[in-house]
């Protein structure tokens, strides 16, 4: 089953980088996450099974830091995969020893088909969301006349990047306004729907907002832009290694992420998914040496010398979720998410951005805490009671955001709660 994992296979995972006297504690066994056990907002499958997770983090048992949306820890595996391909191509950088790391690279290239359910054919290897985003806006030939669909609240990289591009080649931006508090998924899908035109080439959004964690109907939108014949973008930073992401079923063209956020794999690596159908639609942006093996990446991937080790490393942080459960880490954050908003919805003066509907939301929480400044706050919350949240400026839905994910704890959250508490009453 998806959300369960045994002390064989957990053991059999961590004895390939070297870890395996790290999991000999049976509690993995006794405690495995079971699939129904995990209903939204409720039970768990018990926080030993959790503390034996957290300690495959390097992060010290008293600090709490939520910004996943941001920056994700790298676990155990992860660190020591990515130390050990990088010392092998330190100690002996030769072209044979180095010869082995592309089919190490394309077997990183099937652990990502496989995460995200779709073909090898169809993954291209990239640095980050950020550039996979731009690779599409760079990459779909578009012309004055044409109109490409954004959102207001997407990441720069796909929003941004979109209205540079089109001053310079001449295609129209239409802009989707963002409601607060969400405002129902057929809201937006109507509002996608209403401005599509026949000059609509291209709809882009993200999965999951960074800002206030706003989630989208992504397989609704997908399935009204291939009805139409238009390309999609799925910016999924914010899903990938979150949600229980199935991109066969969802069918979108593009869909982004990084390896750095949820999905706790090393830095400066990420992925682009171009769907079958999209090949002969988009040009490459990039074209140098040492492309990828199959499909799309043959002609996609020329980016010259590439940190394989992070790409090593990356595999091991999909193998890592995959043994945990996908199904029971989406759970568990999503179930740390809705108790901070619960809690932080009981303090007086707090104003919660983010949409208490589950079915709206994910596991990112925007807040504004009262007349307290946030800055001030979000410094005093990580030098005196060691929590870690990020900013959101004093601007648009401005406060503070906390991203729980499954290294994160219940203790944690509510010892976020009780000092914003005690904060609101004492002043920082």
């Amino acid at each position: 089953m998806a959300g369960s994992v045994s002390r064989r296979d957990f053991a059999r995972l961590f004895a390939l980088g070297g870890s395996a006297a790290l999991f000999a504690d049976p509690v993995w066994a006794r405690t495995a996450p079971q699939a129904p056990a995990f209903a939204p907002g409720g039970a768990s499958a018990g926080e030993a099974f959790w503390k034996t997770v957290r300690e495959q983090f390097v992060m010290p048992a008293d600090l709490g830091v939520l910004n996943a949306a941001n920056l994700c820890p790298s676990s155990r595996p992860v660190l020591e995969a990515l130390k050990r391909e990088t010392d092998s191509v330190d100690r002996d950088p030769s072209g044979q020893n180095r010869a082995r790391l592309s089919g190490e690279k394309e077997n990183t290239r099937k652990a990502l088909a496989e995460f995200l359910r779709v073909t090898p054919e169809e993954i291209v290897i990239t640095r980050n969301t950020s550039e996979a985003n731009n690779m599409v806006s760079s990459g779909v030939e578009l012309k004055a006349g044409d109109e490409v669909i954004v959102f207001a609240d997407n990441h720069p990289s796909n929003l941004t990047a979109w209205n540079e591009k089109a001053k310079r080649y001449g295609f129209t931006v239409v802009t989707v306004p963002q409601k607060n508090p969400h405002p129902g998924m057929e809201y937006y899908l109507d509002a996608y729907t209403k401005a599509i035109t026949p000059r609509t080439r291209l709809l882009s959004f993200t999965h999951l907002t960074s800002t206030v964690g706003d989630l989208f109907p992504a397989k609704e939108l997908c399935a009204l832009a291939r009805a139409r014949g238009i390309l999609s973008l799925v910016d999924g930073a914010q899903t990938f290694g979150l949600l229980d992401v199935d991109i066969a079923d969802i069918s979108p063209d593009f869909y982004t992420g990084s390896a750095h956020k949820w999905p706790c794999g090393a830095r400066e690596c990420g992925v682009l998914y171009i769907n079958a159908r999209a090949h002969k639609q988009i040009w490459p942006s990039i074209y140098s040496a040492y492309p990828g093996a199959v499909g799309i990446s043959r002609t996609f991937e020329s980016f010259g010398q590439r940190d394989e080790a992070t790409m090593i490393a990356f595999r091991e942080a999909l193998q890592f979720q995959t043994k945990v459960g996908r199904a029971a880490i989406e759970q568990r954050s999503r179930s740390l998410a809705q108790q901070l908003i619960a809690g932080l919805a009981k303090l007086p003066d707090v104003k919660v951005w983010t949409s208490p509907n589950p079915s709206l939301n994910g596991a990112v929480v925007s807040f504004l805490p009262g007349s307290l400044n946030p800055p001030r706050l979000g410094q005093a919350l990580y030098e005196k009671e060691k929590l870690g949240l990020a900013g959101r400026g004093l601007g648009d839905r401005g406060g503070l955001r906390a991203s729980p994910h499954f290294y994160n704890t219940p203790v944690e959250v509510d010892r976020l709660v009780g000092a914003i508490g005690r904060y609101l009453k004492t002043g920082v």
